[in-house]
């Protein structure tokens, strides 16, 4: 066992870097990030506005073939994450299979979008957990609640503030709440599938036919048919968008090369399937005028789909659970993102970099200076949901475009100019590697594209266009202007912690005994 953690601490060190954070992360430990960011009921009835103006067969084929795609990416992402384990990830990736003239300035840019991206998540989540529980209120009440946007602000302040402490306070026990979320949300996903139908007929009503559910075709917008269900697939792409979170804690995993690669197959997979079946059960039983669905007075398409089906207490019932589940997505969001944030400002890449690199050895070898950083960005940015819903739905679309310039970017420098350093691990696709990761580049680009549409139609008017465009245009565009008018002078990519000879220990790594009690899986992996 000892040799397995001295193996651990040595692969830290062969990527330049000494081991400053605790690897207490299980392999199932690590699927439970990702899967728990994803969230699947929470993460669907947060998106269900993008596909619902295509009816069911956008609902349940859009989430179908955008998921196989993002499983593509995935398998390609884990090439990378098995041969390259390091929280860094993306932008570490980056750097290392770029042409020598772009590697800087690249790895600086897709680090701030990844970190940035992340963040957005982070605000998205939290923002929509609000709307969440003021739909709770207004099913209990009965009433409609429309509160002001500074009320919603207000209610977001405090998520992000409790957020911010449970993800600096809970290191010692956060592998175990992730084992949790695993279980809480499988379980909602099988009581979901099955209370939805049982409802319906026990209220005398009757399901919607298999004819409706897979082959039904609504255009509620002013697109033509075919790119509003292209549009669809906007929900599966901001619903599974979080599996390179396994990426930034490969320096918590035990065995991370093997590890990380299967967290993301395994999560993006899974989401695949039961997302696939769960909006199946949806448009199963939800009201066959998708309008009225949409402009739900709760305030949430799914909060309409449940309380048709179930009733006031039901509906109330399964919309407190969905809020559990969102809260430990967010929980689980800002702990991968301070990872991230954390490894680039190791980097010296962040402002402030000495400062917030700092790990915290009296609170379990967390980043909390980091987190603390977190939080005040995002209540900063938070700012833009007093504007208008638009400003607000810009501010998301950081979590998804950011993101998918951040995963392609990588894959693609491999395969221009890095394929002959390109050595795999533990994990790899053989022979079919070079054509997954083409294809996940190509899909990963008509991604970016796509989150820059107007969803209602075109010629949009200034209150529903989509400003993601500008928002990631500022945030790219300054990113590079930035790195040439003054990074590139002291930016030069990743920097060594842990020199040539020097030893791998640390004293913050975990104790062969509390190693073996803490992950039974551990031995297998031996």
């Amino acid at each position: 066992m000892a040799g397995f953690c001295g193996l651990m601490l040595t692969n830290t060190a062969k990527m330049g870097y000494k081991q400053e954070l605790k690897r207490q992360y299980s392999t199932p430990q690590v699927f439970a990030i990702a899967f728990s960011i994803m969230g699947l009921v929470p993460s669907i009835a947060s998106t269900l506005s993008f596909s619902l103006p295509a009816g069911p067969v956008g609902m349940v084929w859009g989430w179908f073939t955008a998921s196989i795609f993002i499983f593509i990416v995935g398998l390609a992402m884990s090439d990378l994450a098995s041969a390259l384990p390091t929280a860094g990830g993306l932008y570490w990736w980056t750097h290392y299979f770029a042409g020598p003239k772009w590697k800087n300035p690249l790895s600086f840019l897709i680090g701030y979008s990844n970190t940035l991206g992340l963040i957005g998540g982070i605000c998205s989540v939290d923002y929509t957990l609000a709307l969440m529980i003021i739909s709770c209120v207004n099913i209990a009440r009965e009433d409609i609640w429309s509160p002001s946007r500074g009320e919603i602000y207000s209610i977001y302040i405090a998520l992000i503030l409790i957020h911010g402490c449970s993800g600096a306070l809970t290191g010692r026990i956060m592998p175990k709440v992730q084992t949790f979320c695993i279980f809480i949300n499988i379980a909602l996903v099988i009581a979901t599938v099955i209370a939805l139908p049982v409802g319906k007929l026990t209220r005398g009503e009757s399901l919607n036919s298999g004819a409706y559910v897979f082959r039904h075709i609504d255009n509620e917008t002013k697109w033509p048919t075919g790119w509003t269900f292209m549009l669809s697939w906007l929900a599966p792409i901001w619903s599974i968008g979080s599996f390179d979170s396994c990426v930034h804690m490969s320096e918590e995993a035990l065995h991370a090369a093997k590890a990380v690669p299967l967290g993301i197959m395994f999560s993006a997979g899974l989401a695949c399937v039961l997302g696939f079946m769960v909006l199946a059960v949806m448009a199963a039983t939800m009201n066959q005028d998708v309008m009225q669905t949409i402009n739900s007075k709760f305030g949430q398409p799914m909060a309409q789909i449940y309380y048709d089906a179930l009733g006031k207490q039901g509906s109330l019932g399964f919309m407190i659970v969905l809020c559990i589940i969102q809260y430990l997505i967010g929980l689980s969001l800002i702990v991968a993102a301070s990872r991230q944030a954390w490894a680039f400002s190791r980097d010296g890449a962040l402002p402030f970099s000495t400062f917030f690199r700092h790990v915290s050895k009296r609170i379990q070898y967390q980043p909390v200076r980091m987190i603390c950083g977190l939080v005040v960005v995002s209540l900063i940015l938070g700012l833009l949901c007093l504007i208008n819903s638009a400003a607000t739905n810009a501010l998301f679309s950081l979590f998804v475009s950011s993101n998918y310039l951040s995963w392609g970017t990588p894959i693609f420098c491999r395969l221009v100019w890095g394929q002959e350093r390109f050595r795999p691990g533990e994990f790899y696709t053989g022979r079919f590697s070079k054509p997954i990761a083409w294809i996940a580049v190509v899909y990963l680009l008509f991604g970016v594209v796509l989150s820059m549409f107007p969803t209602s139609g075109p010629n949009p008017s200034p209150a529903n266009m989509n400003y993601t465009v500008v928002i990631n245009g500022f945030v790219w565009i300054g990113c590079i202007v930035y790195y040439f008018l003054f990074a590139r002078h002291w930016f030069t990519g990743p920097k060594m912690t842990v020199q040539e000879g020097e030893s791998t220990g640390s004293d913050n790594s975990i104790p062969d005994s509390v190693t073996l009690r803490n992950s039974p899986a551990t031995t297998k992996e031996e």
